[in-house]
């Protein structure tokens, strides 16, 4: 996997400040994406171990609410393949810390068996992210009026209560993790 850029301190992207990691490579090519040099599977650079230990060291500090991971997309299957792991470790290094997701698939398509996105990683991953924002961004119903999203389409779920109680949970500001 490559990714095209760490952002430490990042605000936009989540609740509280966040480190945030943009992946490269993307298939839904959204009108109107803000980063389409990330549909590219090789933009940027290899996302290495060097590569985690300095995420996991930015994540470190108490001031660090969490990691959010978008790009390109993070649920190409071959970006969660590479992501797994990683998240893992950070669930077990810093596991008071949230993880959001930022997601051009929907929730749906993600759990549809034979979908594009859909491998043997996805719900393992899916069970360690706090926040998944799904649905593709859609320039028609761009609205920068809307909070951590660019598209009135796209939702903010809560991850954990949406797998647990099997119905689509909405993110409410000021949950707990």
């Amino acid at each position: 996997m490559y990714y095209g850029e760490i952002k430490n301190c990042d605000i936009a992207d989540g609740p509280g400040v966040r480190v945030t990691l943009f992946v490269s490579g993307c298939t839904n090519h959204c009108e109107g994406c803000f980063q389409p040099q990330t549909w590219d599977f090789r933009y940027g650079k290899p996302f290495t171990e060097e590569t985690q230990e300095e995420l996991l060291q930015m994540l470190a500090p108490g001031y660090i609410t969490g990691l959010t991971l978008l790009g390109g997309e993070p649920m190409e299957p071959e970006n969660q393949r590479a992501l797994l792991p990683f998240v893992r470790r950070v669930r077990e290094t810093v596991p008071e810390k949230t993880v959001w997701c930022y997601s051009g698939f929907t929730l749906e398509e993600l759990l549809r068996d034979g979908s594009h996105p859909r491998c043997e990683a996805t719900d393992e991953l899916l069970s360690l992210i706090d926040v998944l924002v799904d649905g593709k961004f859609v320039l028609a119903q761009k609205d920068i009026s809307l909070r951590f999203r660019g598209s009135r389409n796209q939702r903010l779920l809560d991850l954990p209560a949406t797998l647990r109680e099997g119905r689509i949970v909405l993110w409410e500001d000021g949950m707990g993790r």
